[in-house]
């Protein structure tokens, strides 16, 4: 069965750091663009990072540029999600998903309707 596995959520305090994981198994997701979302209590479903199957270009919304960092290894078959300044805004279940229709593409979608396959997701709470 392919499916991928979000891990490392929890309760942080503002300023605190998170790293998220998203590990596929079932098949190797190596030679395809990832991504990561999130769904804030209330809101719809939005884009917060992604990068191309090496790893060589990655993008970020603005809220979290300069505060997240997005990683895989491939070797591992693995997505990492590294999480800095973390603030209470921040607060959502965070998703990873996979882009299986462009097979070695030079870049990453950013929207929701253009990842095939999803993560159950891991929830992220930042409060004191």
């Amino acid at each position: 069965q392919v499916q991928l596995v979000e891990s490392g959520g929890g309760l942080v305090q503002p300023g605190g750091s998170l790293t998220l994981s998203c590990a596929a198994s079932g098949r190797t997701f190596s030679e395809y663009a990832m991504g990561w979302f999130r769904r804030a209590p209330g809101k719809d479903r939005e884009f917060v990072s992604a990068l191309t199957w090496n790893g060589a270009k990655t993008g970020y919304a603005n809220a979290v540029k300069g505060r997240f960092t997005i990683s895989r290894d491939n070797t591992k078959n693995t997505l990492y999600l590294q999480m800095n300044s973390l603030k209470p805004e921040d607060t959502a279940v965070y998703y990873c998903a996979v882009d299986i229709s462009r097979y070695l593409w030079d870049s990453f979608p950013t929207g929701i309707y253009d990842y095939d396959i999803w993560g159950q997701g891991t929830q992220v709470t930042v409060s004191s």
